[in-house]
């Protein structure tokens, strides 16, 4: 059934906790609904969001906010193998399908635990952590295809997808509406330990599971990240740079002339490249609890800029961010690019 409501306020549905609002909100909870929606007669533009934990808006929105609502988690028959597939709404919440599967003892998805957000947007962002991301997981999608009027299922191979990156936010921008994700698990063991210090977090002597590992995740990141209950953010604000091996060398002079001749650079090898944490840089550079009027860097993790007040605005968290940009651009010659989308 379709709900619309006018000049619906979005506070409570952005995790930054932004005080904004859209012309109109409209919710569907079927793909019958998307089939009966008659989206040109309300306000423009259309915007698709889901638990709206990876958006910065900057101010109230004009147009047409759309949360798909479709719920259910379907196993389906794919392929013979050790691989099992689910079909998810894409308004099923991320993290209560990896408790799902965990608790089913099935591979895959255990170190996206905890990660905010809906089904839906996980296949938009190619969301990832400990050295796991969406498309490892993504069978396939299916969508709206507002250009062509008729449902369409695309292969995961398809979506171009990147770190932080697929088609669905380049190429293909404001084309599709997702409905379904369908995700491949495993039966057999899938553990990915080697990052982040995930390893170490494990103790020795225990039988390693879905959901061993998967508690492991939540208790680092807790430690880390700010409960979105309690404190608005929207994760990871910025992208961790990808650099030659040669600007690499030159960041660690740079930090071995701050920090001592044997302070280690922590990096990772991204092919010839190096990823460099930008959350290190950031620390680097004084800004970790640093405060810009509501607007603050969270003091565990500096690569989150929470609304520390409540009540902060657009501007401060913009403000706060472009500082943090031009202080390592300066610093390090690398120009950090927001995770987060600013709308």
């Amino acid at each position: 059934m379709i709900n619309v409501t006018r000049s619906a306020d979005l506070s409570t549905r952005n995790t930054f906790r932004m005080k904004v609002r859209c012309a109109a909100l409209v919710e569907i909870s079927s793909e019958e609904d998307l089939l009966q929606a008659d989206f040109a007669s309300l306000p423009q533009p259309l915007m698709v969001m889901g638990g709206g934990s990876n958006l910065l808006f900057r101010g109230d929105f004009p147009g047409t906010v759309l949360h798909v609502g479709i719920k259910g988690v379907e196993e389906k028959e794919i392929s013979p193998g050790d691989a099992v597939y689910f079909r998810v709404g894409a308004g099923e919440v991320f993290d209560e399908f990896c408790a799902f599967a965990a608790a089913k003892g099935l591979w895959g998805p255990e170190n996206l635990s905890l990660i905010p957000g809906e089904v839906g947007a996980s296949a938009v962002q190619n969301i990832g952590a400990y050295g796991v991301e969406a498309k490892d997981i993504i069978h396939s999608i299916r969508a709206w295809d507002t250009q062509e009027k008729c449902f369409v299922d695309i292969q995961g191979a398809d979506c171009a997808y990147g770190y932080r990156a697929s088609n669905f936010k380049t190429a293909w921008k404001g084309r599709y509406i997702i409905t379904y994700v369908t995700y491949r698990l495993w039966t057999t063991p899938h553990p990915i330990l080697d990052y982040g210090g995930l390893r170490k977090s494990i103790p020795e002597c225990a039988t390693l599971t879905p959901g061993l590992l998967r508690d492991t995740i939540i208790g680092i990141r807790r430690k880390k990240l700010p409960d979105p209950e309690e404190t608005g953010s929207a994760g990871s604000f910025f992208c961790n740079p990808v650099i030659s091996q040669e600007h690499f060398a030159r960041i660690v002079e740079t930090a071995r002339k701050d920090n001592g001749p044997e302070y280690e650079v922590p990096h990772y090898e991204v092919g010839d490249m190096i990823k460099v944490p930008a959350a290190w840089m950031i620390e680097q550079c004084g800004f970790k609890g640093q405060r810009l009027g509501g607007a603050q860097v969270y003091q565990n993790q500096p690569l989150v800029i929470v609304n520390a007040s409540g009540h902060a605005t657009p501007d401060e968290i913009i403000g706060l961010e472009n500082k943090i940009i031009d202080t390592i651009r300066t610093k390090y010659g690398i120009t950090l690019h927001p995770e987060v989308e600013h709308i």
